[in-house]
């Protein structure tokens, strides 16, 4: 097993104050293949007191040095890139040819970015007598998640880096590889002592520290909307700054006007995306109900295509869900689904055939689902797809907004007009139309409870940023 226990602070890699061990488990054979060190209050005080004394010497570098250290860490990444990918693989079950083409192109995606942002950004500008600044807005604290892990490290450390803060950053424990390799590349790029600081833990002892600290002067978190609404909680006696990315059961709308065959195995897929765990997928598939029948055979076929199998094996397939909690909460909702009158067209509750081992399930499409059902309501985080029925467009648009989540939104159809209609009554921070896909410079966030602020590219900056009035 991987020796993971040491912290990162100040520069150093520094044992916890407390031995608290912890193994982490590989999803897809069950077996430990690392053990990390549980962090306590104490760590957290000690990283936080590093990034505090490091924030105003940091704060105050140039631009060009910070694109230098961005720069010089890019580099690093893409030397150590495919370690990133087999690291992701091994610790949350993304199979290799995805986290190679997917999970780890994150990391670097983010860093150039961040990069290109910070070469033409406006720190500073002119309005009457007024000088407008913008300025490093502290100490920061992360909270980041298992399911996409070097996605969400990277795109809230290298805006934090490229805007002038310091920070500390708690991986999650249930996916801390790529969180301590990613850590080993900061030291190596040569950041000062202080800037970035990693400590491992769970929530209710770390995160909710971090989220509290009065050190901290701005939290990003990224996980549960249950949990964000805990960090928030916790943030607010001290009125630091929180922003959120938090869940979503996002619409995908298929107009009786789109390419059926393409749009609906296009849906589906995307779904099934990462085994389903992703906060912006496409989990709620509305159809218009002249091609509703159509639709269900086209999903029926294009989940069934999907194989599921082996992290370790190249190819396109899904592998496990991250962990056994992951897994059964899944099970559970499938059956819910099925309880409360859905009918299964694909998959349903069990492991798929010979993968008896391991967190794996069965890609699963559930037809005749009403909005108000269990599973198109809640987030199920699994591979798992609903197909609702409408007739009009205002129908289809009351339904896909009925949701406390506002994150993402899909539709497709032939039509401009209604493109730019259906688009604009949508709420949510992301719409897709006709399967096209995000970049890294687009903003990504969303509505409601799906959380607050944004991140990408320069969208990203806003969160890191104080804004200064200097008039004379």
């Amino acid at each position: 097993m991987k020796d993971l226990r040491k912290f990162y602070v100040d520069g150093e890699w520094v044992d916890p104050i407390f031995a608290n061990d912890l193994a982490v488990e590989n999803p897809a054979t069950e077996e430990l293949v690392a053990t990390i060190s549980m962090g306590a209050m104490a760590d957290v005080n000690r990283a936080v007191a590093a990034a505090k004394h490091a924030f105003p010497s940091y704060s105050r570098t140039s631009v060009d040095e910070r694109i230098a250290l961005l720069e010089n860490l890019l580099s690093i990444y893409s030397d150590r890139y495919d370690e990133m990918a087999v690291a992701i693989s091994i610790e949350m079950g993304a199979p290799i040819s995805f986290s190679t083409a997917a999970q780890a192109d994150c990391g670097r995606g983010h860093i150039k970015a961040a990069l290109e942002a910070l070469k033409k950004f406006e720190f500073e500008r002119q309005i009457g007598s007024t000088r407008v600044v913008k300025e490093a807005i502290g100490v920061c604290g992360f909270i980041t998640p298992w399911n996409w892990p070097i996605n969400q490290i990277s795109c809230k450390v290298a805006p934090a880096l490229a805007t002038g803060c310091t920070m500390v950053l708690k991986p999650s424990e249930i996916a801390p590889i790529s969180g301590y390799l990613f850590t080993e590349m900061m030291h190596q790029a040569g950041f000062p002592d202080g800037v970035y600081n990693m400590i491992n833990g769970n929530g209710p002892d770390v995160g909710a520290e971090i989220a509290a600290h009065p050190d901290i002067d701005m939290v990003s978190f990224t996980g549960s909307t249950r949990a964000g609404v805990l960090v928030a909680k916790a943030a607010a006696d001290t009125v630091k700054r929180v922003t959120q990315e938090l869940g979503g059961k996002s619409p995908n709308i298929i107009f009786e006007d789109a390419n059926l065959e393409k749009d609906v195995t296009a849906g589906v897929r995307r779904m099934m995306n990462n085994t389903g765990q992703s906060c912006n997928a496409p989990s709620r598939m509305l159809v218009q109900s002249s091609v509703y029948d159509q639709a269900i055979k086209i999903a029926k076929t294009a989940a069934e295509d999907i194989a599921v199998d082996q992290p370790t094996k190249e190819g396109e397939h899904l592998g496990p869900l991250s962990s056994r909690v992951q897994f059964d909460k899944v099970q559970g909702l499938i059956k819910k689904g099925i309880e409360e009158g859905a009918n299964v067209v694909a998959g349903g509750p069990g492991k798929p055939d010979g993968l008896d081992i391991g967190y794996f399930v069965k890609p699963t499409v559930f037809s005749g689902v009403s909005n108000d059902m269990t599973i198109a309501q809640e987030e199920i985080f699994g591979p798992v797809l609903t197909m609702i029925s409408f007739d009009t467009e205002e129908q289809a648009i009351e339904i896909a907004n009925d949701t406390p989540y506002g994150l993402a939104a899909y539709f497709s159809t032939a039509s401009e007009e209604r493109a730019a209609r259906v688009a604009s009554q949508l709420r949510a921070g992301m719409i897709s139309v006709n399967s096209a896909s995000q970049n890294y410079t687009a903003p990504f966030g969303g509505y409601k409870q799906s959380g607050n602020g944004r991140e990408w590219g320069e969208f990203g900056f806003d969160d890191f940023l104080e804004i200064k009035g200097i008039t004379r």
